[in-house]
């Protein structure tokens, strides 16, 4: 028997999987928001590299809640995280957590009214309305005044929201919270708020599905769920008084020259923006990232991959209804992703 063979044949057997990437997992939970393009990204991204990304879309809040925790690699939200958050996070990790834009994407207001099909006109006082409860009718004066051409019915309106905490959410009212005044006195923004009216759903699909089926509904759901279910959604009177249609450009037109205005931190809210074709409830997306992580293996792949969304993975962004991000802030975004750190470590 050939000793030497068999020894070598067992280094082969332990050394392939360790120099793998196939070995190595990245795990991450939180935004529905970006649930469709974080999907393409990694299985574009497991091909290129063997690298598998595991990502449960469990809404914003609960990407918060595990990061905190540090139940996972990386984090997902659509708001960012508050000082407080961050700070629990730091208590809790021993590190800051970073906040990386990946893309940009709208929010839109999606209903169900058999016989009215693209079209309907809404505006933000209208909107704060019907999920205050105020507007409870389709041909209230209120929405009939925006759309004189069409036969709105006399039926009730059902308003659908997110019953989990959601990125989606915060940007849904965080546009509330600026163009009703009202509003933001009596329910404000947050990833999660208190309701005065509707049904609630799970994720931006269990939104879609509730306007989907209830003849009546009005909901908000991200614009690729509107788009993937075929629900019609309104245009929006944006700060310049245009009705506006969320396609890419006018999300990015929300965020034109935000790069110049961003805070450090890149925590910024660009709803209800100025600009003749801004579509105004718009956001960004974050990945939210321990600046310095234990494992250097996961470091490394995190900042690789990172560094491939902010350029080749920008490109995947429009097919799938989000906008790409600036010039201006990629090299923002660049700049932090050279800040992770492994053990203290810069990562090569």
């Amino acid at each position: 028997m050939n000793i030497k063979a068999i020894i070598w044949g067992l280094v082969v057997i332990v050394t392939i999987p360790i120099a793998s990437n196939a070995q190595t997992q990245l795990n991450g939970a939180g935004a529905t928001f970006p649930a469709v393009i974080y999907s393409k990204w990694f299985d574009e991204y497991k091909n290129m590299t063997g690298i598998l990304i595991n990502y449960q879309a469990i809404g914003s809040g609960g990407g918060i809640k595990q990061i905190i925790e540090g139940t996972v690699d990386f984090g997902a939200s659509d708001g960012p995280m508050t000082d407080q958050q961050l700070n629990e996070a730091k208590s809790k990790q021993g590190t800051d957590i970073l906040h990386i834009p990946m893309v940009m994407g709208g929010v839109v207001i999606s209903y169900n009214l058999p016989g009215i099909g693209k079209g309907l006109n809404l505006d933000g006082e209208t909107i704060a309305n019907i999920y205050s409860g105020k507007i409870s009718k389709w041909n209230d004066q209120s929405i009939k005044g925006l759309n004189p051409k069409l036969n709105l019915p006399n039926r009730a309106i059902l308003a659908a929201h997110r019953s989990d905490g959601s990125g989606t959410t915060f940007i849904f009212t965080d546009y509330l919270s600026k163009v009703s005044q009202e509003w933001a006195k009596r329910t404000g923004k947050g990833t999660s708020v208190n309701w005065p009216v509707g049904l609630g759903g799970k994720g931006n699909d269990g939104v879609a599905g509730l306007v989907k089926q209830l003849q009546g509904s009005i909901g908000y759901v991200e614009l690729a769920y509107a788009i993937k279910n075929n629900i019609p959604y309104a245009n929006i009177k944006n700060k310049e008084g245009n009705f506006v249609e969320a396609t890419f450009s006018s999300v990015s037109a929300a965020a034109e020259g935000s790069s110049k205005n961003m805070p450090g931190d890149l925590r910024v809210s660009i709803t209800d923006a100025p600009g003749k074709d801004s579509y105004p409830i718009t956001g960004f997306t974050w990945l939210l990232v321990y600046k310095n992580m234990r494992n250097e293996t996961k470091a490394k792949a995190l900042v690789n991959f990172l560094k491939w969304a902010m350029g080749k993975g920008q490109t995947f962004a429009t097919n799938l209804y989000y906008a790409p991000l600036s010039k201006g802030v990629i090299e923002l975004c660049e700049g932090k992703i050279n800040m992770i750190t492994a053990n203290g470590k810069k990562i090569k």
